[in-house]
């Protein structure tokens, strides 16, 4: 709290102390002047002054003068010294207990699930990193502001309430309370100041003249000089307050824009100075042009210029005050007594009252000053906070509704605090002893809510204002805080206290006793759906209130009494409204029912009863403490009137069954989504469980046989079981059937359901425990899908980690998923089929389940009810309902329709819940016969079912009807049951017999007795019989199939031979030559001893004709689909980005650091060109007629979706076929002897000076003139070249040719980011880049993976590569080879020095990989004649290309030698092989040569070890690039990972010797004069100085950047993160970029850019520059990833951060913490990698088109 950076504002800015010295404070010190008059002439004369210019306030100007003129001489006289002298002092004496950081939106708090004593608990980060909670079950959540840090607080904490730098030996100081006593001349001085600067803040803050100030501020004469002020409101949207200040002032946009920011940060602004009048006037504009827009006016006030500089000031003191208060202890005491101080006699509220009164009315700046200041006083000193506490319960009325009348958020307003007060344990006591506190809180609850009160005094909701009950919900807020901690001693008083809050409770729950009553609609459909959501909301929010009512209320036995009393009072007075008197009368089976004619199909019902499941909900723990023995004396029965307590519940289940039965289906979803809120798990506590109890506490105390008539008598089935013929109308039928079903169910849940505390003797954990096992037999579930399925209590928790692992096991994620938690097999015995919590979709879902299971492990399928626990005394009756008359008349009614074979009459589930009740009564006789002697049990459910339904001959009784049952083949799946209950009618005979041994039926219910294993071995046998059959059958028919294939092949041998014989003459020639070349079969791509090319016959499929077709050259093209993108993956320097594109770059050399290449990917899919024209002709039509559908992909740059696997491509790549290439050796060996590197070297210059000359005929000469040096040879002439073999180019069809153009193009476009041009010449230099670049990736990934080179590229992966390599090839056909010539010289230029023209680059300046792919594809141009179309032969190529490799590699050796082998040598090796000494024998050249720049000593093997790892990038993507080129095989040792094996295998493939220095030796005398030029180079020379700096090799591989283990460390940082362009400390949203590591401020308006005359946002403008458009962030705050790609496209990605539970929490809205997950992390490095964010995007963007909303634009 006293942290030196906090310190600012109150010391001030020292730049003003100089002309401080004025007479002020000698006038305050003397004691003859009144000080309260002195202070306000000082104010008058200077505030006035200092804020005049209020339009465009000058801040820093404004503060200093605050500072000189008037803090600082303030200060002095309070201190008596130098102001800053005396803080620092009272800085170090030491710090409060208490932490009281005040949290602003959107910062992270973090609450400790051990020691918290509610929820409500927090800490701030730095409390938290320090404290001993960080290593316990905590939790992270985002706050909404206005909260305060409780570290310091013991009453907040079960353990640990302080951190380390807030526990009393943290300081120096050793007192208990550390904080510094001020000495009594201060004390003195503060009791003077103090009353006059409050004072001064309260009535300028409540001041309410426009044009006046106050008598003793003014001082001057008044000047006409006025503010137009506009104030916040949360009506109006930005856009509509810059509208309407843009008309009415005629201001600009970016003006309007400033003024609306500014409004909505403090509140207020002044938008326009001048005259009265024309205030006024602007007034008056601004509220004509606002109403336009909405509904109300801005608010807009005139004040005078004065009166607006004191409210200024007034706000300026306040902060002052509120620093002060950090100090000592001293200062916040006298501020709060001076606060709290009324005046004698007077009415008047004290100051502090006075501005809570005021709160609704202040702007938002004031009210942050203000909350502020009762945060660091009020809340810092526990005696006060108590005192402002029962002044806040003083007027608690007035606020709420203040603030419900008010329109800013709950954050914003005084009511918000009382959170603060509420949930300390001790203050909750004395407020509800002292100040009735629930009595005030619901009085003021029924006193917002009248309008909604209709004539019979019922809440009804129809039309409601939403805001406003979003207000409201905010005093049921108060209510559960005040009741979060139950008391342990009761008092008399606290008791009368509460039982009078208790009262006052059940009047609001009066008014929700069956509101918003419905009534059956017949014939028409409701027209309009009548609101039902804020009843339904209400009821939520009051959940947890009524049960934490009902837990006070059984903390004590005689206030539990004495609420169930009132409770039951309540309940009766609404039951008795409107009641007719008269009764009918219904008969069934001899038992007669007297009731109150009643049909829920026709009268009004509600299903909001929150009276009668209250009492319930006090029954049940009446039962549970043993108190219901003493109920009598509080409730007579003859009062108790248990029928009228039953009614209402019981109308409630009827409605719900009646809706399944579709009779309600007229009135419209509103009902439908009621019964869905009823039942679902948020409000089911309060009112479908309550409603089952109810029924349960009738089924007690009721004679059971009435009890039954009346659930049939309202469910209206009363003729269903008589004998009457029911009606043929089917949809009756149906309806009745499905109304018996439902009561069965009921009936079920009333005896079987027993696992609540009173009910029977079970704890909270077993009830848990059933819940999970519930939710697991559906199926394994997620951590977090477990906790939504279960009810959460006051302190939000559902206890699920207590009991989880008792009951099931974790199965750990994968790299995508989730963790799931999976039921331990011992528990499967607990599952009960017709668990009351289960929706009939989880009901058929988990009898599937179980079924399916109990197949597989060869069992019966039949699935008992589990053994219940025994109910307790008080509802020891309840069973009595099983074996009573009406029962057994209705069991065996529905049994006798099911033999008797009435179809429509009976339902499968009918007759299965039938089963489930005599399974139900047979195991209650049971348990109770193995527990009591026989004659003690009077449960006859057995003699009951084994008697005669009547005296008729063909009576016949239950189990006659179960025996029957079996042969019934419709209930052929519910036989096993049927045995089931056979067996356990068995065990309870011999029981009852006592004819056995009493071990016989000792075993579980749901396992079959001894007695009966033989019946069951039987058909565990006779099961195991049936499945080898069906086993035997099988194999035996698999035989007889492949016996006929084989006789098949046998006998169409000869048409099989004849297929592979006809596949055409030159594929028998290509076998031949092949296998003759086998013997001398070489894995070697360059030279003379070149490979064959394995070429195989390539038929495809097009995806979308699915005809096939082979690849030939004259061939229609087929096309793979491919994306063309710019990528930032290999490089390290990402400033250089956004250089790289546009009309002026020449794209020809690639800087060695791989800035920004192009990337071509392709998803492997293969389409006829024709076919993919027409369905991308499709698409574009398609989006031409839907123009309102926002696309994810742009058309007009040629985006479309691939029509297989949907990624997102932007062109096509052609399908070249390889040309087969083969090389005869004895001409090879011929020209071997001729053709060494200088010669040709001469026979290129030759070549490339006739083309010079033969252009400079028709142009100036563009090429540097050749001389040919150093060759006196004349024999060399133009057309030597020709001379070691020519052959023709390769005819492509038009098709292929316009396919080759046409994605050349397209590489050039999106590389670039130009317009398209066929005709640039940039075009082969795009190809050959892209071409180049892409390998690189390629080998990056295979590297990054650990995988070797080749065979283990993706299938799209390889067939993109070899169609991209191929491409690149041939597209030198499509441009003129002039052209290609150009580019060509340009590239040798670099290696040759004799060819380097003005622009040609140095040799440290380039990436050679690009060089060699661009001279391999463009040297074919050399072979160009005017009248034939030439290339080189096999043989002719294979020199070239060696000679074109050596020279590069000599090259890119020397690029490694002078970059990366200068470094000292950080270990020492030994090994001086022959390596070694060629390396040092170069290194004394190249000294030599660069005269003495680069040192000789470098030892030999650091320089061979350097450029051996060095080179390795660059050999692998040559042989990727030459394997795909030439289509010769690569050596065995490169398909497997191996450093040595693969160093070898290169060289091997690439005819280089592996001491790659004797490639110097060999060429000497033609690369020594290379070498010399290229050492002398003035960049590499500059290099070797230490000049500048070179790319070191290898490059340094990419890598998202590191990210800490635990995510709370990131929320840290986020939390120390400042806008760098912004001043105010309000909350950013940080994100993260996880390619370079930098943290933006996102979503702001401070950080947007302006790109091309285009706003972008933080986010989307860093993504053009670190990533070419394509990035990928963290948002810190909300644990998302994002990924955006341009201007317009994104989409959210999981974090790699997960929980112990194996779950990503996006939105931090579970707050567990969170762990980083490796393998999730690396999942998104190789998005990144492989180029696939864009796919990722388009993908997401398909599937969740619910985004579109969304402008990434902004970002």
């Amino acid at each position: 709290m006293a942290d030196g950076a906090d310190r600012g504002p109150v010391a001030g800015a020292a730049g003003g102390r100089a002309a401080a010295q004025a007479p002020e404070p000698a006038m305050w010190c003397d004691e003859r002047f009144d000080f309260q008059a002195t202070f306000l002439q000082c104010l008058a004369k200077h505030v006035p002054n200092i804020y005049s210019a209020e339009m465009d306030p000058l801040v820093e100007k404004q503060e200093e003068m605050v500072q000189a003129a008037i803090l600082y001489p303030l200060e002095c006289y309070l201190f008596g010294e130098d102001p800053d002298t005396f803080l620092e002092k009272l800085q170090q004496s030491g710090t409060s207990q208490l932490c009281g950081k005040v949290f602003k939106g959107g910062e992270t708090t973090y609450s400790c699930r051990d020691c918290a004593v509610d929820p409500t608990c927090v800490l701030c980060i730095d409390c938290f990193q320090n404290s001993i909670h960080k290593n316990h079950r905590y939790k992270m959540h985002s706050s909404t502001g206005g909260g305060f840090c409780d570290c310091g607080d013991t009453e907040a904490w079960k353990a640990g309430p302080l951190c380390t730098k807030h526990e009393p030996g943290a300081s120096s100081s050793p007192k208990e309370n550390s904080e510094c006593q001020l000495n009594e001349e201060i004390m003195e001085h503060s009791r003077r100041v103090f009353p006059s600067v409050i004072k001064y803040i309260v009535d300028m803050l409540i001041w309410e003249e426009e044009k006046e100030l106050p008598e003793e501020l003014t001082i001057r004469e008044k000047v006409d000089s006025y503010y137009c002020v506009l104030f916040n409101d949360e009506h109006h949207s930005y856009d509509h307050v810059i509208y309407s200040l843009q008309r009415a002032l005629g201001c600009e946009l970016g003006e309007a824009q400033l003024h609306t920011t500014a409004i909505d940060k403090e509140g207020r602004r002044a938008v326009k100075a001048g005259h009265y009048a024309s205030c006024q006037e602007a007034k008056e504009e601004i509220k004509r042009h606002s109403e336009n827009v909405s509904q109300r006016p801005l608010h807009v006030e005139v004040l005078h210029a004065d009166v607006m500089a004191h409210q200024k000031f007034a706000l300026r003191l306040g902060s002052w005050l509120n620093k002060l208060m950090s100090y000592s202890s001293d200062f916040r005491q006298i501020f709060c007594q001076i606060c709290l101080k009324e005046e004698a006699g007077s009415e008047k509220p004290c100051f502090i009252s006075k501005l809570m009164l005021w709160d609704a009315r202040l702007h938002k700046g004031a009210r942050k000053v203000l909350h502020e200041l009762i945060f660091s006083s009020f809340f810092m000193e526990m005696e006060y906070k108590k005192s402002f506490a029962v002044e806040f319960v003083k007027y608690y009325k007035a606020l709420q509704k203040e603030y419900i009348s008010d329109d800013h958020d709950r954050f914003l307003s005084v009511t918000a605090l009382s959170v603060q007060m509420f949930t300390v344990p001790t203050l909750a006591r004395h407020l509800i002893e002292e100040q009735n506190v629930i009595t005030t809180i619901t009085e003021t609850l029924l006193e917002v809510l009248p309008e909604y009160l209709d004539k019979n005094d019922k809440f009804n909701f129809q039309g409601y204002s939403q805001d406003k009950l979003t207000r409201v919900y905010s005093v049921i807020f108060d209510l559960r805080y005040i009741l979060v901690s139950k008391p342990t001693v009761w008092t008399d008083r606290l008791r009368e206290r509460f039982l009078e809050g208790f009262v006052s409770f059940l009047r609001v729950l009066t008014c929700m006793q069956g509101m918003e009553e419905i009534k059956r609609q017949i014939g028409q459909h409701i027209e309009v759906d009548p609101d039902w959501e804020a009843a339904i909301t209400i009821q939520m929010q009051l959940k947890n209130i009524l049960l934490m009512f009902q837990e006070w209320c059984a903390s004590d036995e005689e206030l539990l009494l004495r609420s169930y009393r009132e409770c039951h009072k309540a309940v009766m007075r609404c039951s008795m409204n409107g009641r007719s008197r008269e009764k009918t009368v219904f008969h069934l089976c001899g038992h007669t029912l007297e009731s109150r004619p009643y049909r829920v199909s026709a009268d009004p019902v509600s299903i909001h009863l929150p009276l009668s499941r209250t009492l319930a909900g006090l029954h049940v723990r009446l039962s549970k403490t043993g108190a219901i023995s003493r109920l009598h004396e509080f409730v007579s029965p003859e009062e108790f009137q248990v029928e009228l307590l039953v009614e209402y519940p019981l109308r409630c289940l009827v409605l719900v069954a009646q809706v399944a039965a579709e009779m309600w289906r007229r009135n419209g979803l509103s009902l439908i989504s009621q019964v869905f809120y009823y039942q679902d798990v948020k409000c089911r506590e309060e009112m479908y469980d309550k409603d089952i109890i109810m029924l349960q506490i009738g089924a007690s105390l009721m004679d059971p046989n009435q009890f039954l008539l009346l659930i049939l008598q309202r469910y209206e089935l009363a003729d269903a079981f008589k004998k009457i013929k029911p009606t043929k109308d089917q949809d009756l039928i149906k309806q009745y059937n499905v109304l018996i079903e439902e009561m069965l169910q009921i009936l079920i849940y009333i005896v079987g359901e027993r696992y609540v505390p009173g009910i029977s003797n079970v704890t909270k954990e077993d009830v848990i425990m059933r819940e999970i096992i519930h939710l697991l037999c559906i199926e394994p579930m997620a951590h977090s899908a477990i906790t939504k399925s279960l009810p959460e209590n006051e302190n939000n928790e559902t206890g699920l980690e207590n009991v989880i692992n008792k009951v099931a096991t974790f199965k750990k994620p994968g790299v995508s998923g989730h963790g799931v938690y999976e039921l331990k097999d011992e528990c499967l015995k607990e599952f009960n089929m017709f668990f009351y919590h289960y929706t009939k979709t989880q009901h058929s879902k988990a009898e599937h389940t179980q079924k399916k299971r109990r197949k597989q492990e060869n069992r019966d399928e039949a699935l008992p009810p589990p053994p219940p626990p025994d109910f307790s005394p008080a509802f020891s009756n309840v069973v009595r309902i099983l074996n009573c008359d009406v029962m057994m008349h209705i069991l065996r009614t529905l049994l006798q329709r099911a033999v008797e074979l009435e179809t429509h009459l009976w339902t499968e589930a009918m007759i299965q819940m039938v089963l489930h009740l005599l399974s139900l009564g047979l195991l209650e006789e049971k348990q109770q016969l193995q527990k009591s002697p026989e004659e003690e049990v009077t449960f006859d459910f057995y003699h009951k079912a084994t008697r005669m339904g009547s005296s008729a001959l063909n009576a016949v009784n239950v189990l006659m009807l179960l025996e029957k049952l079996k042969r019934v083949p419709q209930l052929e799946a519910q036989k096993d049951t049927v045995n089931w209950i056979l067996q356990m009618f068995d065990v309870v005979k011999r029981l009852r017999e006592k004819s056995s041994l009493v071990t016989v039926g000792a075993t579980s219910g749901s396992e079959a007795t001894k007695g009966d294993e033989s019946t069951q071995d039987k058909e565990k046998a006779e099961r195991k019989r049936k499945a080898e059959a069906a086993r035997l059958h099988r194999q035996k028919i698999m035989a007889q199939m492949s016996a006929l294939q084989r006789n098949f092949i046998e006998t169409h041998k000869l048409l099989y031979e004849n297929t592979l014989e006809a596949q055409g003459k030159d594929d028998a020639i290509m076998e031949e030559e092949s296998t003759s070349s086998a013997i001398d079969y070489s894995r070697i791509a360059l030279g003379p001893k070149r490979g064959p090319s394995v070429i195989e016959k390539e038929v495809l499929t097009c995806i979308l004709c699915q005809e096939e077709q082979e690849v030939k050259f004259e061939s229609a093209a087929m096309v793979l689909s491919a994306c063309v993108q710019k990528s930032t993956a290999l490089t390290q320097n990402r400033s250089r980005i956004l250089e790289l594109s546009g009309d002026t770059l020449d794209p020809l050399f690639m800087h060695p650091d791989l800035p920004c290449g192009t990337h071509t990917g392709s998803c492997g899919h293969v389409m006829h060109a024709a076919c993919w024209q027409k369905y991308f002709e499709a698409m574009q039509l398609n989006f031409r007629q839907r123009l309102h559908v926002e696309q994810i992909f742009d058309l007009e740059n040629g985006e479309y979706l691939c029509p297989l696997c949907k990624s997102l491509c932007n062109t096509v790549i052609p399908i070249v076929p390889l040309q087969a290439q083969k090389i005869n050796s004895e001409d090879a060996e011929a020209v071997a002897q001729i053709l060494s590197l200088a010669r040709w070297l001469e026979i290129v210059t030759v070549r490339i000076s006739g083309y010079s000359v033969k252009n400079a005929k028709g142009e100036k000469q563009s090429l540097p003139p050749f001389t040919n040096k150093g060759t006196g040879n004349s024999t060399l002439e133009f057309h030597s070249i020709l001379s070691f073999g020519v052959q023709s180019s390769a005819k492509y069809s038009s098709s292929i040719k316009e396919m080759l153009i046409l994605f050349a193009t397209t590489i050039y476009r999106v590389g670039l980011k130009v317009a398209p041009n066929e005709a640039d010449s940039r075009i082969p230099m795009m190809t050959w880049s892209t071409c180049a670049f892409t390998i690189q990736c390629i080998e990056n990934l295979l590297e990054t993976e650990g995988k070797p080179l080749f065979g283990s590229l993706q299938n799209r992966q390889h067939s993109g590569l070899k169609a991209l390599v191929q491409f690149a090839a041939a597209q030198r056909t499509t441009s003129p080879q002039l052209l290609i010539q150009k580019h060509l010289i340009r590239l040798l230029g670099v290696l040759l020095p004799n060819y380097k023209g003005e622009d040609t680059p140095s040799l440290l300046e380039v990436d050679m990989f690009h060089i060699l792919v661009g001279a391999v594809l463009s040297f074919p141009s050399l072979y160009w004649e005017d009248a034939v179309d030439l290339q080189p032969s096999s043989v002719s190529s294979a020199y070239n290309h060696l000679y074109l490799f050596h020279l590069t590699t000599l090259a890119h050796i020397m690029q490694i030698v002078i970059s990366s082998a200068t470094e000292s040598p950080t270990a020492h090796s030994s090994d001086n092989g022959e390596e070694a000494q060629s390396a040092q024998s170069f290194c004394r050249e190249v000294c030599q040569y660069t005269s003495g720049c680069f040192s000789q000593d470098i030892p030999g093997w650091l320089v061979w070890d350097c450029v051996k790892k060095g080179i390795m990038p660059y050999l692998r993507c040559a042989a990727l690039f030459f394997h795909y080129l030439l289509g010769v095989s690569p050596p065995e040792e490169l398909l497997q990972v191996s450093e040595e094996g693969q160093f070898k295998a290169l060289c091997s493939y690439l005819s280089l010797p592996t001491n790659l220095f004797l490639l110097f030796h060999e060429y000497w005398d033609t690369v020594n004069p290379l070498l010399q030029r290229w050492c002398a180079d003035p960049v590499v020379l500059s290099c070797l100085k230490g000049k500048s700096i070179a790319i070191r090799y290898p490059r340094k591989r990419n890598h998202l950047i590191e990210l800490p283990e635990d995510y709370s460390c990131l929320l840290n940082q986020a939390s120390q993160f400042r806008c760098p362009r912004s001043s105010d400390d309000e909350q950013k949203h940080p994100v993260l970029c996880l390619f370079c590591g930098a943290m933006l401020c996102s979503q702001n308006t401070c950080c947007q850019e302006l790109v091309n005359g285009e706003e972008l946002g933080a986010c989307t403008s860093h993504a053009l520059q670190c990533g070419a458009g394509v990035c990928m962030f963290l948002k810190i705050r909300e644990c998302k990833v994002v990924l955006i790609e341009g201007k317009t496209r994104g989409c959210l990605y999981p974090a790699p951060y997960l929980d112990e539970y194996g779950e990503t929490d996006p939105g931090l809205k579970r707050g567990n913490p969170l762990h980083l997950c490796q393998e999730r992390y690396r999942k998104l490095h190789l998005l990144w990698q492989q180029h696939c964010i864009i796919e990722e995007i388009a993908r997401s963007q398909e599937t969740n088109q619910i985004f579109f909303g969304f402008n990434w634009q902004l970002l």
